[in-house]
């Protein structure tokens, strides 16, 4: 008795990678409740299952699977093929279904970040289906997705073994790595290797890359510097000696940031501090934090909303005098359509045209309306934001 000609080592390989990820979603699916990282985790592999499947399904139609031994009966090999393709269709709806549920989410606009490496957008034009009954209908046909996987999981695996314990000539060993057997005819040689993973590696291209093209980037650019009205300013402050950094808890753990685009316009002399004043302008898109993941929900609606508040303001007046090199002033932080005045404290070092600044104050989240859709009662991002400025500047002639 011959065996059955086997499967290329490609088809092989995506077949068990598929085959693991799908288990993975299934196991992460019903234990992520309250944990974002394996909730990423989760979207990253729904994705990774996604391009593979494209690749897997243009390597089966340039290289047809070895026929199924003869003494198969009809009736099994017809329900072998349903099955085969059922599970085509199941690995394309279920990352699809999972990407369109997190794309009309109204409650948590949580960004999805494929292994915390690559931005993966929501499909656009959904907005209609972004209600609670639009997101309840997705999630039901996601959710059953499940239940279809397990059952076809079943269905394969019983009639794999069924195959190869019985009479017939098996089927297992033609898809199990290393297991290299006579074969009936020599198999042709496999094709198609550049159009598989060219159209997988493409279509994530596509989707990841080509959408940042045709968005104003993270901010890069200088921020324009224009001195309010009424407002001379007499130091030009060093942008590669300053920063503006803020830091907080997020799930326990400190969470650190920056924005890489502010100018600033200060007017100030330790002799006339009831005529200081200053005002710094913020390009919220150039924001970064210690995790792409935050990097991306800060600039999202519901936290800065880059798109449509592209700047934020902090202005600084009412300065006092507290200690030998130590001063006090009042911040009010200008963010989207809110603002907040809270103390702002630093120490100065003025040395002939020179002067050095450090400063800090506290923020909350709730009056600057950041992050109250998806954790108003600050269950995973802590109330308070500590910003930290350090400045460098020299006295304009």
């Amino acid at each position: 008795m011959t065996v059955s000609s086997r499967y290329s080592a490609i088809a092989i390989a995506l077949h068990w990678a598929i085959a693991l990820g799908i288990i993975g979603m299934i196991a992460l699916g019903w234990n992520m409740d309250g944990n974002e990282s394996l909730y990423q985790l989760h979207k990253s592999i729904g994705i990774t299952i996604l391009v593979l499947t494209i690749a897997r399904i243009v390597w089966r139609v340039m290289n047809p699977p070895p026929p199924l031994p003869d003494d198969m009966k009809p009736l099994e090999k017809t329900a072998s093929h349903l099955v085969h393709w059922a599970f085509y269709g199941l690995m394309l709806a279920m990352p699809l279904t999972g990407w369109l549920l997190v794309s009309t989410s109204h409650d948590f606009d949580i960004p999805t970040v494929i292994f915390g490496l690559v931005s993966w957008p929501d499909i656009p034009g959904v907005s209609f289906l972004a209600n609670e009954t639009g997101h309840a209908i997705v999630e039901f046909f996601h959710s059953k997705l499940a239940w279809v996987a397990i059952v076809l999981l079943g269905l394969h695996v019983a009639g794999a073994v069924k195959h190869e314990i019985s009479a017939e000539e098996g089927v297992l060993k033609r898809m199990l790595p290393g297991l290299f057997g006579k074969t009936d005819k020599p198999s042709p040689p496999p094709r198609g290797f550049l159009a598989a993973f060219g159209a997988a590696i493409g279509f994530f291209a596509l989707i990841a890359f080509v959408p940042m093209l045709f968005t104003g980037g993270s901010g890069a650019s200088t921020t324009t510097s224009e001195t309010p009205a009424n407002m001379s300013s007499n130091w030009t402050v060093d942008p590669a000696q300053s920063g503006i950094y803020f830091s907080g808890i997020h799930d326990g753990s400190e969470y650190e940031g920056a924005f890489g685009d502010w100018n600033a316009n200060i007017r100030f002399d330790p002799e006339q501090l009831a005529d200081a004043r200053a005002v710094i302008t913020v390009r919220t898109g150039s924001v970064t934090a210690s995790k792409k993941l935050y990097t991306d929900s800060l600039k999202s609606a519901e936290w800065f909303n880059v798109s449509g508040f592209p700047t934020a303001t902090a202005t600084l007046e009412n300065f006092q005098k507290t200690g030998d090199g130590r001063y006090s002033a009042d911040l009010t932080l200008a963010i989207k359509d809110s603002s907040v005045t809270v103390p702002f404290t630093f120490e100065l070092d003025i040395d002939g045209n020179e002067a050095r600044m450090k400063g800090e104050a506290t923020v909350q989240r709730t009056p600057l309306n950041l992050g109250q859709t998806s954790d108003p009662t600050a269950d995973w991002v802590g109330e308070n934001v500590l910003i930290d400025v350090e400045v460098l500047a020299s006295r304009k002639s």
